[in-house]
């Protein structure tokens, strides 16, 4: 995984990439009308139900704006929320909030859908082992706030990327002439480059399972697109020889029956790429 300092370089990227493609040479309809001088105060408003995220992403986005833009917190990350609750008030230059709002709110809307569906999937597993994942089906450029969301929601956070684990799934195995073949150009491959990085390889039955077993040093089996009962007899062959993570078209109605297999780890990309944002307003005041 990567590191803290990594995960806030990544934000700051996206900060700046934001306000690069919103503002350019500059917010002309609040340069038009409203004085640099003036100030004013706006509050972040709750319009659905869910779980509130971003507000730690909102602050890094105005204090990058405007040092001097003041927030007044009144519910925090990960909080469950209702209509109408107020989240924060932001406070100073009118033309810095305004050039702040809409990356605020996309982010904040985005973020907070994310989590809220991130919780309606870890209350579903809650009372088994198994853990959700996220997975690299983000929005390009916008991944580290996302898998953010991910965590604020409760769930855990697969690779952030290509670069920091390697997982073998079904293409890769194919291009490279089959499982075995895979596995062992790849520990020759981190052991030339002097690289210590997790392996995961993914399985599309129980045959490949086996085959996979074979080879040391796996950390975890990707148990892919396998039905309940064949997830079962997987997590059964595999034991406690590495990690296993169920993935494949899993949905609200057969989460707990996947995670009741006994596996440790559902990923699943709908956390992320089927979302509907959550409806958030900043008004003034």
């Amino acid at each position: 995984m990567i590191s803290e300092k990594q995960f806030n370089n990544e934000l700051q990227l996206i900060i700046h990439n934001a306000i690069r493609e919103d503002v350019g040479d500059g917010d002309h309809s609040s340069l038009a009308c409203i004085p640099a001088s003036a100030t004013g105060k706006a509050k972040l408003i709750v319009k659905e139900d869910g779980i509130i995220a971003g507000v730690a992403f909102a602050k890094m986005i105005f204090e990058y704006v405007d040092s001097n833009l003041k927030v007044e917190t009144f519910i925090t990350d990960g909080t469950p929320v209702k209509k109408g609750d107020v989240v924060f008030h932001v406070s100073g230059s009118s033309q810095a909030i305004l050039k702040s709002e809409r990356l605020v709110l996309n982010s904040m809307q985005r973020m907070s859908a994310i989590a809220t569906k991130t919780k309606s999937y870890v209350d579903l597993l809650e009372g088994t082992k198994t853990q959700i994942l996220d997975t690299r089906k983000t929005t390009p450029g916008f991944r580290a706030c996302e898998k953010w969301a991910v965590k604020i929601g409760g769930g855990e956070n697969h690779r952030f990327a290509l670069y920091d684990m390697i997982m073998l799934k079904d293409n890769h195995i194919d291009f490279a002439g089959g499982i075995t073949l895979a596995i062992n150009k790849t520990k020759a491959y981190l052991k030339e480059n002097n690289l210590d990085l997790k392996i995961i390889v993914e399985a599309r039955d129980l045959d490949e399972i086996k085959e996979i077993l074979e080879s040391e040093g796996i950390y975890r089996i990707l148990i892919d697109n396998l039905n309940f009962e064949d997830t079962k007899k997987a997590v059964a062959l595999i034991g406690d020889q590495c990690q296993t993570e169920s993935s494949g078209n899993i949905n609200e109605n057969t989460i707990r029956s996947y995670a009741e297999c006994g596996v440790d780890f559902i990923s699943s990309g709908a956390l992320t790429h089927s979302i509907y944002n959550m409806d958030l307003s900043l008004k003034a005041f």
